[in-house]
């Protein structure tokens, strides 16, 4: 490292006639000048080189926002306001916030080098889990506020998969019923590898058929129906039904191509 002296250029030797305070005053001078040069320089390098990797990017975004209902909850037929403001508001919103704070969790655990693996994979299980909720409960609420009558079109289509339009609403409501007093979803969804249309049972959250894209996805948790119906499965199974929101089925339909 350059000594002041060497910085300002001058001689280690002083001319007589230049006192002692002279020289400290020349010599913090020329410290300063080094100082704001170097500064400079580590600055310079410092934006060439490449920035450092942000855990907190697009993967790691904790600040999902619950989407409104896209109906008004007093319009439903069969479905009270009470029902659908409840299972909006605390299963679906605290899956929202889960979601987030688990999020949140794993940006910060990705940070701990001696973290065990089981121990951030039991986060990732859990951020499996509320994506599959939230993503689940958007597309549930989307296609209710409907009249529950299908058009030709959507009926045309499923009846080229099941055969009868007939034919697919009775496997469907059999699995609905078969999930009755428990938990799990109804999909029905298109199958991008095998080209087929499918009605798929759902366990929970966090399994689904794989390359299936959901069509008409119904919510068979208990807290989706019990507050209106109890444990008497069969009567919401009926008011989902007349809630079909199948425009936007038939939405879905075409996106799906």
């Amino acid at each position: 490292m350059q000594t002041p002296t060497e910085i300002i250029g001058h001689s280690t030797e002083q001319p007589a006639s230049l006192d002692r305070r002279e020289v400290l005053k020349s010599a913090a001078a020329g410290l300063a000048a080094g100082i704001a040069i170097g500064g400079a320089a580590t600055a310079r390098a410092q934006s060439r080189a490449p920035a450092a990797p942000q855990i907190t990017a697009e993967s790691f975004k904790d600040s999902h926002q619950p989407k409104p209902l896209p109906f008004d909850t007093a319009k439903l037929n069969g479905l009270s306001a009470r029902l659908l403001e409840s299972h909006w508001t605390n299963n679906y919103g605290g899956s929202v916030r889960a979601l987030n704070d688990v999020k949140k969790r794993l940006a910060e655990a990705l940070a701990v080098a001696d973290l065990p693996a089981y121990v951030y994979n039991g986060l990732k299980r859990e951020h499996l889990m509320r994506t599959g909720s939230v993503v689940l409960h958007e597309l549930y609420f989307e296609n209710l506020g409907g009249n529950g009558r299908a058009d030709d079109a959507v009926r045309r289509f499923i009846a080229k998969g099941f055969g009868e339009f007939s034919r697919w609403e009775s496997e469907f409501r059999r699995i609905s019923a078969g999930l009755g007093g428990g938990s799990g979803w109804v999909v029905l969804g298109y199958n991008r590898h095998f080209g087929t249309l499918e009605n798929y049972w759902l366990a929970d959250h966090l399994h689904g058929a794989a390359a299936a894209t959901p069509l008409l996805v119904m919510d068979m948790y208990e807290h989706s129906y019990a507050i209106d119906f109890g444990a008497a499965a069969a009567r919401y199974i009926d008011a989902f039904f007349n809630n079909v929101n199948w425009e936007r089925v038939l939405a879905r339909i075409e996106a799906a191509g």
